[in-house]
């Protein structure tokens, strides 16, 4: 992959893209895991920071709320971070926040259980996971648009692709590192003091990206329109007070981020709840067949970058909406058929419950494959399209708000929404009412209303690209600069 430099200011710039996408992808990687460690323990929390008294049902769901309150703060951080993006620059405050996001979800595995402290802990957990989705709001906006404005036109699809693997990667590195705990520790040890690390491991992992962050400087594009005197200095009042922007971010969050958020939370963190808790397949099965179809579909978000590239963003988002909504019902009753027989069994809290132990494991690794697909479609390109929708002046605040309303808000609340139309009708199905409407809903929206962003040039913002080429065995310097894809 061919490297540029340009000049900007007299300065001059020279770096391989690769460096730049790994760079980026690497800490956003581990802000999800980091994000996502509480998500996959959910069942285990439960009785751990939640009175008895409430129930096993009870403590579910507050264990579900509190994951649904880092979710709730996720358009606040984008708005904070988002100025501060706008108005200082892209790699400062992508930096600000991984480090937010390393000491909170390091605080979590240091924090005592409500049968030490009692109902501090829980208000603790809450205050922490707070913490985290301010951080994550300020992260994925950076992220995005740092691969952005280092790409070419012509292969932005492709380039931002892979940051958007990171949120599933960051959500397999989850899997994997507390699968690996509990078999190794074995489960009473690991419901005694083993949880604890994975959340204390962030703090290693987040060190690592740390120092390879700060290697980077800031995207050229964005160097080039604060010299030339055009980065906002008002970044709130010019995103929210212009009609016609506040009308594009109406747009964006419910003609594309809201469908593309229940798609992803549903074909992946969802479907992992209802192997474990619908149909009480073993962690470890469960865990396997996830993350099994994960590895296999993965590859599909540079796919669906790549692709967007030649024919553009929205019809790909809109028809991954569209196949999920028309197929998840009969793909969820086929997961209960191949779930096996069922025997009575009991859960950690005593309560009867119907034991799947002998599932169709590749038939379930092929119906979570295809959801993750779905995934994969409506996610890959979505970077690109939100940088493209928005002027470079306001981007990060633009590009972050919607996106974090559509994923923290219509997406984050999906476990606790569907938990609890499951517990209201007695039908596990009746959760997929939720994801549908919302799927549909975006395509009908953004299918009438949302313009194809394919062939937006972000940098003739800028007077187009200043470059010239370098060969291949230049050194990836530690500055920022003008690439080619």
């Amino acid at each position: 992959m061919a490297s540029t430099t340009g000049t900007m200011g007299g300065r001059t710039y020279g770096y391989k893209l690769p460096f730049v996408i790994g760079a980026s992808a690497a800490g956003t990687t581990i802000e999800w895991y980091d994000f996502y460690l509480y998500g996959v323990l959910a069942l285990f929390f439960a009785p751990q920071f939640f009175p008895a008294e409430l129930g096993q049902t009870g403590q579910l769901l507050s264990s579900l709320a509190t994951f649904g309150a880092g979710f709730a703060v996720r358009p606040f951080g984008a708005a904070f971070f988002g100025r501060i993006g706008d108005i200082i620059g892209r790699k400062f405050t992508f930096l600000v926040t991984i480090t937010l996001m390393g000491l909170s979800t390091a605080a979590v595995g240091l924090l005592p259980t409500y049968t030490q402290i009692g109902v501090l802990a829980p208000i603790i957990l809450v205050f922490l996971r707070l913490l985290q989705g301010l951080a994550l709001g300020g992260e994925y906006g950076g992220a995005a648009i740092y691969v952005a404005e280092h790409s070419s036109d012509e292969k932005r699809g492709f380039n931002t692709s892979w940051i958007q693997t990171t949120a599933t990667v960051g959500l397999l590195l989850a899997l994997l590192v507390i699968g690996l705990f509990r078999v190794g520790m074995g489960d009473q040890a690991f419901r005694d003091f083993g949880w604890r690390i994975p959340f204390l491991l962030s703090a290693i992992l987040v060190a690592l990206a740390l120092y390879v962050r700060l290697r980077l400087q800031e995207t050229p594009l964005f160097s080039r329109l604060k010299e030339a005197g055009k980065s906002s200095t008002s970044p709130w009042r010019e995103s929210f007070g212009d009609p016609a922007n506040r009308r594009l971010i109406l747009l964006a969050l419910l003609g594309m981020t809201a469908g593309q958020a229940v798609v992803w939370y549903q074909g992946q963190f969802q479907a992992l709840f209802f192997l474990q808790n619908t149909l009480n397949i073993s962690f470890l099965t469960s865990y396997l067949i996830v993350g099994v179809a994960i590895v296999l579909a993965t590859p599909f978000f540079l796919v669906f970058g790549a692709l967007s590239d030649r024919i553009g963003r929205k019809k790909i988002i809109l028809g991954g909406c569209l196949l999920a909504a028309a197929t998840y019902v009969p793909i969820y009753l086929l997961m209960q058929q191949f779930a096996g027989p069922g025997t009575p069994g009991t859960n950690a809290a005593g309560a009867p419950i119907t034991l799947h132990n002998s599932p169709n494991i590749p038939a379930l690794i092929a119906l979570v494959w295809i959801q993750v697909i779905y995934v994969t479609m409506v996610y890959g390109p979505i970077a690109a399209f939100l940088v493209e929708y928005f002027p470079a002046r306001i981007r990060y605040t633009s590009l972050s708000i919607p996106y974090h309303i559509g994923n923290g808000w219509f997406g984050g609340f999906l476990p606790l929404i569907a938990a609890s139309l499951a517990a209201a009708t007695g039908n596990a199905l009746w959760g997929l009412a939720y994801p549908i409407v919302v799927a549909v809903m975006t395509v009908v929206i953004g299918g009438l209303f949302i313009r194809e962003t394919r062939h937006v040039r972000i940098w003739d913002e800028v007077g187009g690209r200043e470059e010239r080429p370098v060969p291949d065995s230049a050194p990836a310097a530690a500055t920022g600069g003008s690439l080619s894809g």
